[in-house]
């Protein structure tokens, strides 16, 4: 049974709302086209704000991080399903960690342990000292890649679409490093690029290190390496306060761009800091025939978040919307490859990135 919360303040006024909306507008979080979708959270959000606990003392600031999290966080089930989190269990023990003397930088402590038993890349606690984070679970993990390496593959006459930057390589094939989602990417600078790349024989797109930015650019990429829409996952959000508490399912298509699209073999290159948008990227590219992923499993962070206040003014991210693969299977802790390949140091000292070369040896046999 669920329990009650006991001894929590007066209920916040209502508040907050706009800053949630500048969570999923904002560039730190996952932008998703669908004005209604947005809209639907937004008044949601709002209309709740007003029953979490507003005492900006240790205990009111635990609790009000605690029940936010409880009510809203969109990952509880499955949590419990991988990691054993008893979100109730948690609340008491670190409720028995307070302290009405403790000053702000041990509160914050104890509220990031708190919110890190998650392992959640999207739940962050924002203060203007700090940013509470658990991101150990992916950080800890060999990066496979060396900047060093890798950028001497694209040389010095690289190209530069947008954010995008690519080279042809010897062996006549296409080597494309995607960093960021951040910036703004176009059909037409896909399109010239993938134009200007036409002649070689496949294509490597590397996205190691890319830790997300705006949906819609990943979409965008993804859009030129299909000839027909395609099915590839579906989304639901939080409705209520209930652990359970879910829209229907949402079917998310990939459409094909109306201008250049690629015909040809593609390896699309992974490790453990490939998150957020990068992961519904490769969850994209993933379901194309013509795409095999190659790396390491990516970092994850599947949930769409949402931010609000503490009474202390600290702000807490958090994920309320849910994706997952075309199978409905979670993405949230990452993406298998199709090929695992870590990097070899026998290849490291003769400054050959392992990755990309298995890649073109694949693109080779697929001509």
């Amino acid at each position: 049974m669920k329990k009650k919360n006991r001894n929590l303040p007066r209920p916040l006024p209502r508040r907050g709302a706009l800053r949630v909306l500048f969570a999923v507008l904002s560039p730190w979080g996952r932008v998703r086209e669908g004005f209604l979708f947005i809209l639907t959270i937004f008044f949601l959000t709002a209309c709740v704000d007003e029953e979490l606990p507003t005492a900006d003392t240790p205990q009111g600031n635990l609790d009000a991080l605690w029940q936010l999290m409880d009510e809203r966080y969109c990952f509880f089930d499955y949590k419990k399903a991988e990691l054993g989190v008893d979100w109730d269990e948690v609340h008491e023990r670190y409720r028995k960690k307070l302290s009405p003397k403790m000053n702000d930088l041990q509160l914050f402590e104890i509220c990031c342990a708190m919110i890190a038993e998650l392992k959640d890349g999207h739940v962050n606690i924002g203060a203007s000292f700090d940013l509470g984070r658990n991101w150990s679970y992916w950080e800890d993990e060999p990066e496979n890649y060396y900047d060093s390496i890798a950028r001497s593959y694209l040389g010095h006459d690289y190209g530069i679409a947008a954010s995008l930057k690519y080279k042809i390589l010897d062996d006549n094939i296409g080597y494309v490093r995607c960093e960021s989602f951040n910036t703004g990417l176009g059909n037409g600078n896909v399109s010239s690029m993938l134009s200007i790349l036409a002649p070689c024989n496949g294509l490597i797109i590397d996205v190691r290190g890319n830790s997300g930015g705006s949906l819609t650019n990943a979409d965008c990429l993804a859009s030129h390496f299909t000839n027909e829409k395609i099915l590839v996952g579906y989304t639901y959000h939080k409705t209520g306060k209930g652990h359970n508490d879910f829209s229907p399912m949402k079917a998310d298509y990939l459409e094909p761009a109306k201008r250049t699209r690629w015909q040809k073999p593609v390896v699309v290159i992974t490790n453990r800091q490939c998150f957020s948008a990068t992961n519904d990227f490769v969850k994209m590219m993933h379901c194309l025939p013509n795409v095999t992923l190659l790396g390491d499993k990516t970092g994850g962070g599947s949930g769409m978040p949402f931010m609000q206040e503490l009474p202390c003014g600290w702000s807490v991210r958090y994920s309320a919307v849910v994706s997952v693969d075309r199978d409905k299977k979670h993405i949230e802790f990452g993406i298998d490859p199709d090929v695992k390949v870590s990097m070899d140091m026998g290849d490291v000292m003769k400054r050959k990135d392992t990755l990309i070369e298995q890649a073109r040896a694949i693109l080779h046999k697929a001509i």
